[in-house]
């Protein structure tokens, strides 16, 4: 079983995250599909899928139909920094099918489970973890005008 890194963002806060999965249940989906998110442990939750690249770094593109690389001539997009206007340049990519080959693939949230992003991942918010260390401090060490 292949494992792949996906990003996922969340539209409305503006924050990504992290996370690996086994590669299965994303096989043969395409670039602008939507997945549900039982397919990587999300209850509840819609992803669409947005690009991602393969093991060599080449980017998916959502304009080439394959699943394989090809040199393609390109002018604008992923895969292609900023240019001068009216520049086309050949480079490598990949096709906007998932395959084993795929390393990363990105993903967007378009529709909300019951739990937020964060409960659904495992992942405690910085400031919860700061109170709780917080009230950890005062309980270990008391301050100087209480030991008085």
């Amino acid at each position: 079983m292949t494992e792949i890194k996906i990003t996922i963002a969340h539209p409305k806060s503006g924050k990504s995250y992290h996370k690996v999965v086994q590669a299965d249940p994303l096989l043969g989906k395409k670039i602008h599909e939507v997945v549900t998110g039982e397919a990587i442990e999300l209850n509840g939750f819609e992803l669409q899928i947005t690009g991602g690249s393969d093991n060599a770094g080449f980017p998916m593109r959502a304009d080439v139909g394959s699943d394989q690389k090809k040199r393609a001539l390109l002018s604008k997009g992923p895969g292609l920094r900023k240019r001068k206007k009216g520049l086309k340049k050949r480079k490598t990519i990949r096709g906007n099918t998932i395959t084993p080959q795929t390393a990363q693939v990105n993903l967007k949230i378009t529709k909300e489970g019951q739990e937020t992003i964060e409960k659904a991942l495992g992942i405690k918010k910085e400031e919860e973890d700061n109170a709780q260390e917080a009230k950890q401090e005062t309980k270990t060490n008391p301050t100087e005008e209480t030991a008085k």
